[in-house]
C-alpha cells in the first residue's frame, strides 16, 4: 500500500508587500499550526519514509517544523519545485517517479494545486485544502507509477481551524484529537 499526504504550507506573512511570493515567511500562526498538525499525523501513526517540499520559504519552513513534530530527520528534506505552482499534471508526474522503496510521502506545497490533487486522486469534492491542512490518500497499490485519478482513498482530512474551532479561542491543542 502507498500513501501519499499532502500539506499545504501552514499560515504566511503578509508583512513585507514587496517580497517575492517565494520569499514569504510563515507568520506565528504559521509557527504554531505546523507542529501541531505533525503532532496529530504522528498520534495516527503517519510518520513519513519522505518528504518533499516546495522550495519557497514558507513550505520548507512548514516541512521542517513539521518534520521536527514527527521526528523526521530535517537534512532528509528534498526540494523540488515541481511543487511550487506547476499544475496537477507535473505533480502526478513528481508521485509517479517516487522511489517504490518509500511507502508513506509527504508532499508540503501549495493551492489551488494541492485541493486540485486531492479531488483528483480521490474522486472526492473537498473545496479548499486550507493553509497548514493535511489530506491522507491512500492507496491499494505497490507502485507508485500505478496512482491514478480516481484511485485513491481519503483516510484522513484535518486542519487546524478545525481544532481552534472546537476548542475555543485559544488556539489548538494536540491533545484535543
Amino acid at each position: 500500500m502507498k500513501n501519499l499526504v499532502i500539506i499545504r504550507h501552514a499560515k504566511s506573512s503578509w508583512d513585507n508587500p514587496v517580497l517575492p511570493d517565494q520569499e514569504r515567511p510563515l507568520n506565528p500562526q504559521g509557527k504554531r499550526d505546523a507542529p501541531f498538525m505533525g503532532q496529530i499525523l504522528l498520534s495516527r501513526g503517519l510518520t513519513p519514509d519522505l518528504i518533499i517540499t516546495s522550495p519557497a520559504k514558507r513550505a520548507r519552513k512548514t516541512a521542517k517544523l513539521v518534520a521536527a513534530a514527527v521526528g523526521y530527520p530535517a537534512d532528509g528534506i528534498l526540494e523540488d519545485p515541481r511543487l511550487y505552482l506547476q499544475g496537477v499534471p507535473v505533480l502526478m508526474d513528481l508521485v509517479a517517479a517516487l522511489p517504490d522503496a518509500t511507502n508513506r510521502v509527504y508532499l508540503v506545497g501549495h493551492n489551488p494545486d494541492f485541493t486540485d490533487l486531492v479531488n483528483l486522486l480521490t474522486d472526492q469534492d473537498v473545496a479548499n485544502v486550507p493553509t497548514c491542512g493535511v489530506a491522507s490518500i491512500e492507496f491499494d497499490l505497490d507502485a507508485w507509477a500505478h496512482v491514478g485519478a480516481g484511485l485513491g482513498r481519503l483516510a484522513l482530512f484535518d486542519y487546524p481551524k478545525r481544532h481552534r474551532d472546537a476548542t475555543g479561542p485559544g488556539g489548538p491543542h494536540p491533545s484535543s484529537d
